[in-house]
């Protein structure tokens, strides 16, 4: 892993896979690690004839803090954002897309295929709607429009995501991200606790910082919905997504494919808000035959 600048930032980033073969950005979601992107799934993608880059994004991981109020006044500015009002974050999903686009012009990559999960779907759909020149392909996995009308996570998850950890010890903070990634998967196909220690593991012994978490939730509220543009996207576009997502209901990856012109669907089962072992064959033959297809 390196460090590269990026949008005037410092982004840590990895790649798998050969330099001068098509390129595959994988973008991630909401508080998460470049870590939740599977070593199975890139090695599989750079095996396919993909350079893969996974990196953390502004304000997680080993990324660049960035500095905002020392109060961010969290739970106001989610009731501002119900009721329509503008919301004060420290950056705006707009500046992480550029953030992607000066980690690529720092590898050298003029054009790639976007991959973004969740919020990095998102993020995905800016790039693609106001940066089209430097995208080949489009994969949006269990992400959303933001449209205030889609379904909304289940009462339980949403508590879920905001609860604070009991302490601020290692193994607290490893109990709590364990107990999270339980809520988030799909109740069918849930890993095993010594899976689900281990990817919280790797997060809390790489980095703790909580306020990067609130950063990226203020970001995406003040940014708004995209339903109203997402017919504008010009791209060979892929939606993936969970049948089972607590988190994002499947309805927000069927409202995608239906506002994007051309784009295709794959409903996944026994998938919730995560990238189970067992799915992740599936998912990058799902991704290597769209960005094929894309550049064929």
């Amino acid at each position: 892993m390196s460090q590269y600048p990026a949008n005037g930032i410092s982004i840590e980033a990895e790649t798998f896979g050969d330099p001068k073969h098509p390129a595959i950005v994988l973008i991630m979601g909401l508080g998460c690690q470049l870590v939740v992107w599977p070593v199975a799934l890139c090695e599989a993608l750079a095996a396919a004839g993909f350079h893969v880059v996974r990196f953390d994004n502004r304000d997680i991981g080993l990324s660049e803090k960035i500095k905002g109020e020392r109060d961010p006044q969290f739970f106001k500015n989610i009731l501002r954002s119900k009721l329509g009002l503008r919301v004060r974050a420290p950056y705006k999903l707009a500046d992480m897309a550029l953030d992607t686009l000066g980690l690529m012009d720092a590898l050298g990559i003029q054009r790639a295929h976007i991959v973004g999960l969740s919020m990095g779907g998102m993020i995905a759909q800016t790039l693609a709607l106001d940066h089209v020149d430097r995208l080949l392909s489009l994969t949006s996995i269990m992400s959303s429009s933001n449209n205030p009308r889609l379904p909304q996570a289940s009462l339980k998850v949403q508590k879920r995501l905001v609860r604070r950890p009991k302490s601020k010890e290692r193994d607290a903070l490893i109990d709590h991200g364990a107990e999270t990634w339980m809520v988030l998967a799909s109740p069918h196909a849930v890993p095993s606790e010594a899976e689900r220690r281990m990817l919280a593991t790797l997060s809390v012994d790489r980095s703790i910082y909580p306020r990067g978490y609130i950063h990226q939730l203020l970001a995406i509220l003040a940014s708004g919905s995209r339903h109203k543009r997402l017919p504008e996207i010009k791209l060979p576009t892929l939606v993936i997504h969970g049948e089972d997502d607590p988190l994002v209901p499947v309805a927000a990856g069927y409202e995608q494919a239906k506002l994007i012109p051309g784009a295709k669907i794959e409903v996944l089962k026994h998938m919730g808000h995560d990238l189970p072992a067992p799915l992740l064959p599936r998912i990058a033959t799902l991704i290597t035959k769209h960005a094929n297809a894309a550049t064929a």
